[in-house]
């Protein structure tokens, strides 16, 4: 963007803000902009392998940032291994404990992309918590073990939790159970087939239930309780955490406000532009924070989809497409970098033009 910028606008001043909505890339994202560091984990992988993962501590070192994908990912099974019955979320848990380690005062976790549907009951496995069946044996990992649930004992579950702040960057805000509930929304595309489905969400259920009888927390029905397979709601009742809008937490840890108050335009931009980008994607939280100080903005991106004209009543003023010509996917991630400085320039050269 700034190469294309400076070759219409040769002594513009380029403010460049990574950004994220709280899926891939937050941790980059947060830790670029705030000159902190990536640390490298070996954790449990979401069908209980060793995988390495990976955090991020920002630059005022009291804030750590995860990607629960980063340990228990969809991208860490195959198609013939994705099992939700089976996969755990116990390597996000050890991730946590990594950052505790730290000593940080604030955990900051993504939790897109998830190849789990264990209602984040192996993130609190990881942390100490037991969960027992009614002979006291403890349960396996998976969401398909839920369903034995009889008994859950917090008196290991690590001390420190008292001691930090844990936000959750997500825009999922399905439930916990039921038709818009965890397993039947995103079981599917995890591997789990129409029987499995409702096992599932019995399974759940059957976990609320218990949580809410033994622990007193009632998550059943809260907005994105359901968010990665239901990590959500785990997050929640064993660690506290308060659920925030992913692009709403990066805005606000990379000091995005501050620094578009003294900007003359605003550059944003995504893969694919569409009718969804406002339910919260990245160049939607930038035009929001940009228009609390009158600012322009205009986006770019590689695909310019339908129902565009309703993202101009959301503080995005103009939307460009960067490729030249009809291209496959490959030819276009290949000569993106190529496309956005070409686009850039152009839009800056109108910019030139409408000033004079």
């Amino acid at each position: 963007m700034e190469a294309g910028i400076k070759k219409a606008i040769p002594d513009a001043v380029c403010i460049q803000v990574p950004m994220a909505d709280g899926g891939e890339g937050t941790v980059q994202s947060l830790v670029d902009a705030t000159g902190g560091t990536i640390y490298q984990q070996t954790v449990t992988g979401p069908l209980g392998h060793p995988v390495t993962a990976c955090y991020g501590i920002l630059g005022d070192g009291e804030t750590a940032v995860i990607e629960m994908a980063s340990a228990s990912g969809i991208h860490l099974v195959t198609k013939e291994t994705k099992n939700p019955l089976v996969t755990t979320t116990y390597g996000t848990g050890e991730l946590i404990k990594a950052c505790l380690d730290k000593k940080v005062k604030q955990i900051l976790i993504g939790i897109g992309g998830s190849a789990t549907n264990d209602g984040g009951a192996g993130m609190a496995q990881a942390l100490g918590v037991k969960f027992l069946d009614e002979r006291g044996g403890m349960l396996p990992f998976g969401g398909g073990a839920l369903g034995d649930l009889a008994e859950i004992d917090l008196a290991g579950l690590d001390p420190r939790l008292k001691e930090v702040q844990i936000f959750v960057a997500s825009d999922v805000t399905n439930p916990l159970c039921g038709e818009n509930g965890a397993s039947h929304v995103f079981g599917p595309q995890k591997g789990a087939m129409k029987e499995m489905v409702a096992l599932l969400d019995t399974n759940l259920s059957h976990y609320a239930a218990i949580i809410k009888e033994q622990l007193g927390k009632d998550v059943a029905e809260v907005p994105g309780a359901g968010a990665a397979g239901g990590l959500g709601a785990g997050l929640m009742v064993f660690t506290d955490a308060v659920l925030k809008s992913g692009i709403e937490l990066v805005v606000e840890y990379t000091g995005l406000e501050q620094k578009v108050k003294d900007a003359d335009i605003v550059l944003t931009g995504e893969g694919s532009i569409d009718f969804q980008t406002q339910f919260g994607k990245t160049p939607y939280g930038v035009a929001r924070a940009a228009k609390k100080h009158g600012k322009p903005v205009i986006a770019v991106a590689g695909y310019v989809g339908e129902q565009i004209d309703v993202l101009y009543e959301k503080g995005i003023d103009a939307i460009f497409g960067i490729l030249p010509r009809p291209m496959a996917l490959e030819d276009a991630l290949q000569t993106g970098a190529a496309n956005i400085e070409r686009t850039c320039e152009n839009i800056a050269r109108l910019l030139v033009l409408a000033k004079q």
